[in-house]
This record gives C-alpha cells, structure tokens and sequence, in this order.
C-alpha cells in the first residue's frame, strides 16, 4: 500500500519556518500543524513566537493551544492528536505540512516511534520537580544509564519522564519504529552570525511586546514559577527575573546563550534530513 506523503519543515529556532510553511501552504492547498513544545499551550504567545491570526494569512494551523499550561503534555499525546490531524487534512483533500523545531515531536510522528505505555505518576512526579536539574540527572543515570546518553539533559520535563518510566519497568525500553509516511523534508538553516542577530532581535522585540507580563499573567492564572521554569528558555528566565533571583541583563542574556545551545541541539538533531 502506498505511503501517504506529507510535507515536513524544519531546521532550528529563528529560521523563518512559520512564515516558510505559509507561503508553501498557500502554493499547494496545504494545512498546517505546529511541532513546537511550546505552542502547544494556552497563554504561551509571545515567549514562544505563536504564530499570529494576522500571519496565518488564512491557512489552518493546528495543534496551537490545546493544552493547559499548568499539566505537562506528553509526546505521545501529541502524536495522538496529529496523527489525528492529519487524517482529518488528508480527508479533506488538503496536504499536511508539519511544521516546528521540536524534534522529539516531529520523529514521533512521521517515524511512527511506539511509546512505552506508563501511566503518568502525579505524586512522583510532584516529588521530581522539587529536585534540582542536577539531581534529576544523576538519578536517571542512576536508574538507567542507556537511557540517559540519549536523553536532552537540559530539558526536565524529559527526565522526569525518563524517571517515571524507569522507576515504573527498571529501565526506560527502546523505542520502536513504524513509520506510516512518505516525507519531503524541508531543512531550514542560516548562517551562525545571521542567526544570532536574528535570535538577539527577536528577543528585544519580544519583552517590547509585553513579554514579561505574559509571564506574571500566566503565574496569576496559576502556573507555577516551578512550572515556568520548567518549560525553559524564555519562560525559565522570565520566571527568575519575577521571582528577582536574577536581573534584567542577566536574563537577557542567558536567554540569548541558551536560545544558541539549542540551535546547536536542533541542527544535531535535525542532520539527518537537512539536503
């Protein structure tokens, strides 16, 4: 049975992607649906560079705010729901095209990646976010070593989920993989200095925005600051910066620092289909 093609556009953070999948969605009567860790949840705009009504320039965009920012969505559930979806765009005789830097989202979907069914843990988990980064680190490798060469070490809501999984089976098992697609991949990339005056820009126009307030509104609404931090990047220093453990230019730029350290992650990740 033929494979269903769909389109994928990806490459790292502050590339153009959102605008690039746009135009491209106008030229073949495509759909969008986002593969951002981020964008997922309600509330998380301008930290996370939501794509806005005005930009979408009448493309169906998916899978924006389908989650409540103070529970952790899962990549299983997001495989769920665009797997769904893309289903739904197909039916209608629409081409998906997914689009985002997440890796892990995007792998889960279009490598068709079997999860390790364990159900979430809320009073482990409770007990996991106390801990710091450190901790949750050495506990993993503790747990299961193989499990923690492979993991985003910087990214915990990855461990404490690696750590669930391990405390619940002894060892996190190895995925496997069902891919059910055809994919045209669309890598997106650009120079080192571009890309860091692009990062530095973005950012400035950012806290113009309101992005601060983003952040205390969020925090009103009762998103913890433990939380906050936990989605990292912008929304991890903010949250410091409210909380006065750092200052202003501090947050600035460990925000500029960390937005870099994960480009480097993400054009790792992404190699393999960059041409």
């Amino acid at each position: 049975m033929k494979k269903q093609k769909i389109i994928v556009v990806c490459g790292p953070t502050a590339t153009g992607k959102s605008d690039y999948a746009v135009e491209l969605a106008k030229k073949i009567g495509g759909e969008v649906i986002s593969a951002d860790s981020r964008q997922v949840y309600k509330g998380l705009d301008i930290g996370s560079g939501k794509i806005t009504t005005e930009e979408m320039h009448g493309i169906p965009h998916h899978l924006l705010d389908v989650a409540d920012p103070k529970d952790v969505f899962s990549v299983s559930q997001y495989q769920s729901l665009a797997t769904k979806t893309i289903g739904e765009i197909i039916a209608r005789g629409h081409t998906p095209i997914i689009c985002g830097g997440t890796g892990l989202y995007i792998d889960a979907v279009v490598c068709g990646t079997i999860f390790p069914a364990v159900a979430p843990n809320p009073k482990l988990r409770t007990e996991l976010q106390e801990l710091s980064l450190e901790d949750l680190q050495q506990r993993l490798e503790t747990l299961d070593p193989r499990r923690f060469d492979l993991v985003d070490k910087k990214n915990k809501v990855r461990l404490i989920r690696a750590i669930e999984i391990a405390t619940e089976l002894g060892t996190v098992p190895e995925l496997t993989k069902n891919p059910e697609y055809d994919i045209d991949w669309h890598y997106l990339d650009l120079p080192d200095d571009v890309l860091k005056k692009r990062i530095h820009d973005r950012l400035i126009k950012r806290l113009d925005m309101g992005m601060v307030e983003e952040v205390e509104r969020l925090h009103t609404e009762g998103v913890s600051w433990e939380r906050l931090e936990s989605l990292g990047l912008e929304y991890k220093y903010l949250a410091l910066f409210l909380q006065n453990k750092i200052s202003k230019e501090i947050m600035i730029e460990n925000i500029q620092k960390d937005s870099w350290q994960y480009v480097k992650r993400q054009r790792t990740w992404f190699k393999k289909y960059a041409k």
